[in-house]
């Protein structure tokens, strides 16, 4: 099976193209791309990965996307990508939240993890999850101010992962510090749903931000 995977949500993306099946993933190729380059970087960077394996759009077999939580206008970049692509080659879609990916690459099965983003504004964004067969099942998930966190660290029961330096600084105990994940770790997880037939529909896909954009927030009416 042929997957494109795609990871628009933070201020470094990158996009994989992977072969594999319920056994194994191969990683064709991985290209990162920068935050505030994705509307012009995206595609050309999906066609020369392609080209360089030697595949046209149409034998990709399936995709699968990061839809959040992070930047607003780079999830809106990648998943009207995602979109498109889905409805001109009628292909299926799997997503994958960032922090539940985090929960499944470091996590231990049957183990509770608590997965932490750098969510900007001095907050980061919080995914409590459950690991058991191969799946993260979301318990929870908020996003808080980092002073906020730091001082319950003490009190949390399980472990925490995150590629945030400024977390790990202040639990050493309780944290794992994690590398940030690509889009390779994204499209391993994505292929599983993909092959479960774990997948979405992209007429109604949005973006998981867990908080509201600058632009909803200004836009509401002053009481």
């Amino acid at each position: 099976m042929f997957v494109l995977a795609i990871d628009t949500s933070g201020k470094h993306g990158s996009v994989a193209l992977c072969h594999g099946d319920a056994a194994s993933l191969n990683v064709l190729g991985l290209s990162a791309i920068e935050g505030g380059t994705y509307s012009a970087r995206l595609m050309p960077c999906i066609a020369d990965l392609l080209q360089q394996a030697g595949l046209s759009k149409t034998q990709l077999d399936g995709i699968v996307v990061v839809d959040g939580p992070g930047s607003f206008t780079g999830l809106r970049v990648g998943l009207s990508t995602v979109k498109g692509l889905c409805e001109v080659l009628q292909k299926p879609l799997a997503v994958v939240s960032m922090l539940e990916a985090l929960a499944l690459t470091y996590g231990r099965d049957g183990e509770a993890v608590i997965s932490v983003l750098d969510a900007g504004r001095g907050e980061v964004y919080v995914g409590e999850y459950e690991v058991r067969g191969g799946r993260a099942e979301l318990r929870e998930q908020s996003i808080v101010k980092l002073d906020e966190f730091v001082k319950q660290l003490p009190q949390l029961k399980n472990r925490v992962l995150s590629p945030f330096s400024k977390i790990s600084a202040q639990g050493k105990a309780k944290v794992t510090q994690t590398e940030p994940l690509q889009a390779d770790a994204i499209g391993r997880i994505g292929l599983k749903k993909l092959l479960a037939g774990n997948t979405v529909d992209p007429a109604t896909l949005d973006a998981n931000y867990i908080r509201r954009s600058d632009a909803e927030l200004f836009s509401l009416p002053k009481r």
